[in-house]
């Protein structure tokens, strides 16, 4: 009798790695990304990721660029972004999330400034070779069931200082200028995306007309304000499956109408689905 075998995940699906010791970092692997495909969305947290093969179409704020084999994207806390296949062509890349500010004590430790808030990175990509060997050792070390946790933090913070002294800005970032009313819209929303929220109810808040939300929240954020109310409810949902929880309730909690409703927007957003992210 013949012996019946697992059959082996396609190479489209993503591979993530999480450990609850290192709560600060995440890494994701793709190895053919040909169907992997994201919306424009934004996250709460910094991310940097390696094209290991082929080539993609790589898009932050205005930007709108070819990235292959060899670049290193990085993503800085709200910026609106999306990284795609071209046509059919097959590609593959690593990703790491972190933690704002766990990076921020890199930062201020590697004597950037003496702030405890992170300083965005000036560049969005960089084709350095030694940041680029860097950041695949760290996925290495990070996967490496043989390492323990301490000796990964270290290799974290020994390549991130890397990444500073070699990208980071170490002069004083302008205070940003944006109509203080668009940032209390954004707000609202942030606080008030679990559950349905009206465009007359986020105008009201922000006292401002809804022709001008539209617009000046797109221009400002990068997206409409439905869709940055999504995407906070993706951001809670990711947070919710890391823990494990079940998918429905987490839909709920979220704001989403259903479960089905989570799934497609998270699949949309993420170019995955909630239970393979979950795990």
């Amino acid at each position: 009798m013949a012996l019946a075998t697992v059959p082996p995940k396609p190479a489209s699906t993503p591979v993530f790695w999480r450990d609850e010791r290192l709560a600060f970092i995440e890494a994701r692997y793709v190895e053919d990304g040909r169907h992997v495909c994201y919306a424009r969305h934004a996250h709460d947290f910094f991310s940097i990721g390696a094209i290991t093969a082929g080539e993609s179409v790589y898009i932050n704020g205005a930007a709108n660029e070819r990235v292959s084999a060899g670049t290193v994207v990085l993503i800085n806390p709200e910026d609106v972004h999306a990284c795609n296949p071209i046509d059919d062509r097959p590609w593959s890349y690593i990703m790491l999330y972190v933690d704002v500010h766990w990076l921020a004590q890199v930062q201020q430790a590697f004597g950037t400034h003496q702030s405890r808030a992170f300083r965005p990175f000036p560049t969005h990509m960089t084709t350095e070779p030694e940041i680029f060997a860097g950041l695949n050792r760290l996925y290495t070390v990070l996967i490496d069931e043989q390492t323990n946790p301490a000796d990964k933090e270290s290799a974290a913070r020994a390549f991130f200082c890397e990444v500073q002294s070699m990208l980071g800005d170490t002069e004083a970032t302008p205070t940003e200028q944006s109509n203080p009313k668009l940032t209390k819209a954004a707000q609202y929303i942030r606080s008030n995306f679990t559950r349905p929220v009206k465009l007359e109810e986020i105008c009201e808040a922000a006292e401002l007309s809804s022709s001008y939300l539209i617009r000046a929240f797109k221009g400002r954020y990068g997206m409409t304000p439905h869709a940055y109310l999504v995407n906070c409810r993706i951001e809670y949902s990711r947070s919710q499956l890391k823990r494990g929880r079940a998918i429905a309730d987490v839909a709920v909690e979220a704001g989403f109408a259903d479960q089905a409703h989570l799934q497609r927007a998270f699949r949309q957003f993420t170019a995955v689905t909630p239970r393979q992210y979950r795990g």
